[in-house]
Order: structure tokens, then sequence, then C-alpha cells
């Protein structure tokens, strides 16, 4: 009996230690937390399976990843800043980059990562007096996608390539339910990104919207809700809800970027659509869209960069770039994206980065957005003529350029 207790004993000691070994070996993997703020399921499920190999594949860092809404996205950091309750690593919005950087709430990787073979601009967007504050996670931009059956409906033959040619198009197509054309127009940076191809489709820059050009591409934005051909409910619209939109059948046209083809195909499989070159004032214009990877200072930058180093390799790139539809912003992993026949559509987009911008870069960039979609929202809702919209704007901006 003693013999069996000593030994029960011995035992239970011995599963004791285990308990507390297996204890420390788990809480020794150091957490890294990492902030998001894409809506789209496909990108949220991407991530994390990418997040689930990395965790798997060493047992030094533990990476969770947190959805915080795009609206809230910018206001979250800031506040996290001064209250000292960041992220250890984000994936932001390219053309807020700069502004954060200029706060000093990123850490300085130059030197860390080997950016020689990225975009320049997604490169630019990223850097600071020279300084490189993160890495490019992806690019897009935006295109016209159309109902191929509602086009052969109306007995629309050619896709339209000039803004009269869309506003006729736009009212062919709108009949009862269905709106010709639709973008996301919310008052903040989303709604900014789709605005300003329009804007610079006249010759306009982001900074003289107070400008004949300026005030014609408000003008057109108005004449489009005020005919009908676009629902004033696109100001309440996210591009997420603005394909959902399209695939129901309730629109006919949209602005929108290729990271939602995997969800289009996914969801709505027997849709007819393409895809085209958004039609022009004086030449054709698109913006440059995507993310960065940015280090937090003070964060667990050691840990960051570990996985930072894992994400930007070739497969979790090829991976991540075809589940969310994006273009690799590595120039030599996106010379072999789009190879087969049902990529086709992808490289649509890729000519028509060809006449696609970037926003900023410009550490004020945020308020300079902020004004940019007031003034489209004043014109759009009605509360404001857009010669008036365009002088309100532009007082904003002169006085943050002034500073």
């Amino acid at each position: 009996m003693k013999l069996r207790k000593a030994a029960a004993a011995v035992l239970s000691t011995a599963m004791a230690v285990g308990v507390l070994a297996g204890a420390v070996q788990v809480s020794a993997a150091e957490d890294i937390t990492l902030w998001y703020y894409w809506e789209n399921e496909g990108h949220q499920r991407a991530l994390n399976e990418m997040i689930g190999t990395y965790n798997s594949s060493q047992d030094v860092y533990a990476v969770t990843a947190k959805y915080v809404p795009f609206a809230d996205f910018k206001k979250q950091l800031s506040i996290g800043a001064s209250a000292s309750e960041l992220p250890d690593l984000v994936i932001l919005d390219s053309p807020d980059h700069a502004s954060y950087a200029s706060m000093g709430i990123f850490a300085d990787i130059t030197g860390k990562f080997d950016v020689s073979t990225y975009y320049e601009g997604p490169v630019a967007s990223a850097t600071l007096d020279d300084v490189l504050y993160g890495v490019p996670f992806g690019c897009n931009c935006l295109s016209l996608y159309y109902n191929r059956d509602m086009f052969d409906a109306a007995g629309i033959t050619e896709v339209p390539q000039t803004w009269d040619e869309l506003k006729e198009t736009a009212a062919k197509l709108t009949t009862d339910g269905v709106t010709g054309l639709a973008f996301c127009s919310l008052q903040n940076e989303e709604g900014t990104f789709n605005f300003v191809p329009w804007l610079w489709s006249t010759g306009a820059t982001s900074y003289d919207i107070n400008s004949e050009a300026g005030i014609r591409a408000l003008t057109f934005v108005k004449d489009l809700v005020d005919s009908g051909a676009m629902s004033k409910e696109c100001i309440n619209w996210t591009q997420g809800d603005v394909m959902n939109q399209f695939i129901s059948g309730n629109v006919a046209m949209m602005v929108n970027g290729p990271w939602q083809i995997p969800t289009m195909r996914d969801e709505a499989p027997d849709l007819n659509w393409d895809v085209t070159l958004i039609p022009k004032d004086t030449e054709f214009a698109s913006v440059i869209g995507g993310e960065n990877y940015a280090v937090v200072a003070g964060g667990n930058e050691e840990g960051a960069l570990d996985f930072l180093t894992y994400a930007t390799q070739k497969e979790q790139v090829t991976f991540m770039m075809t589940q969310m539809g994006y273009i690799s912003a590595d120039s030599e992993i996106a010379s072999e994206q789009f190879a087969s026949e049902e990529d086709a559509v992808y490289k649509k987009f890729v000519d028509q980065l060809e006449y696609a911008q970037a926003r900023g870069p410009l550490p004020e960039w945020p308020e300079v957005s902020d004004a940019i979609s007031l003034a489209f929202n004043e014109v759009m809702t009605g509360s404001a003529e857009p010669a008036d919209a365009a002088a309100e704007a532009q007082a904003t901006i002169d006085s943050v350029l002034a500073r």
C-alpha cells in the first residue's frame, strides 16, 4: 500500500510538472497583435489562414488579428497612440501611412526589408523623408464593371468610354428597381478613393478642386444623381455594399476593384459581367489602392518583423493576392500572376493601373481627403451647389497646405 501511494505520489508530481512545463511552453510564445479593417469575409479568412500557418511554423510568436471597422480605424489608432494601447502591427490604407509615420507611431524599418523589386508607388506610400516605415502589402485600382445581360437587353453594344457616353448608357439601363451606375460615396477615405478618378479625369489634382475642372467633376456626379441614373443611397454604401447591389441585379454598372472578384465568383457564379476602363472626361484615370504593413514603434517590434519576413515570402504573397484579388506590390511576383485564361479579367485592372495615380503621399492627406469627401457628399445630397462645395473644400485644402 505504501509503495502504491509512493508511486502515485511520484506520478502525481510528474504529471503536475508536466502540466506546468506544458503551460510554460505554451505561454512562452509571445503574443503579437495585428489590426486590419477588411470587411470582406474572404479577406479575413485568407489573413487568418496565413496567420495560422505562421503560428504553426514556429513556437516563439503567436499572432492574433483584430478587425477594426474602416470608419473607426483611424480613430482607434489615434486613441491607442495617446493611451499607449496599440497593436504590434497594422495593415492600413496606404494614403494614411505618411500621416501616422509623421506622428512617430511606426518603427523605422529601413534596411530591414529589401523593397528594391517593389513598385515605386506603393513603396513611396510607406516612405517619409527617405525613411521606410512599412512594407507594401498589395496594390489595386478601380475600374468599371458592367452587367452583360443588362447591356444586351437594353441594346447596348459598346462599353462607354467618355462621360457623355456613360451618362447615356446609365440612363438606358435605369429601369424600375435598377439604377444604371453606383460607386461608394461615403464621407470618408473610402468615398474619396472612388471620387478622385472622376476629379483627376478632368486634369485637376487633389489640391485644386475649386477650378473649372474640379467643379465639372462635382457637377458630373450631381447630374448622375439628379437624373436618377445613380442612387443617392450611394452615400451610405461601402464598396462591399455596392458589389452586393450589383450581384443582386439592382445596379447595372459599378466602379469597384479587383478584390471583389473572388467573392463575386463565389456568390454569383452565373452572373454575366465584365470590366472596362473608367470612362473619361479629358483623360482616363484611376486611383492606386492597397494596403501596407507597418510595425508599431515600442511594441514587440522583433516579433512583428519576424511575421513580416514570413508574410512577404513569395508563397505567402501569392496566396494572399490570389485569395483577395490583389496585384502584388512586388513586381517580380506580380509578373507571374494572372497566367490562366480565367485570370484574364484581372489583366484589365493591370491595364487600368497605367492610368492610376496615388493619393498623396502627404502626412496631411486625411484632412485633404475629408474636405474632398465632404464636397461630393454635399453635392449628392443637394445641400450645396458644386461651385460652393468646391470653394469650401478648397479653403480647407489651402489651409492644410499652408502649414
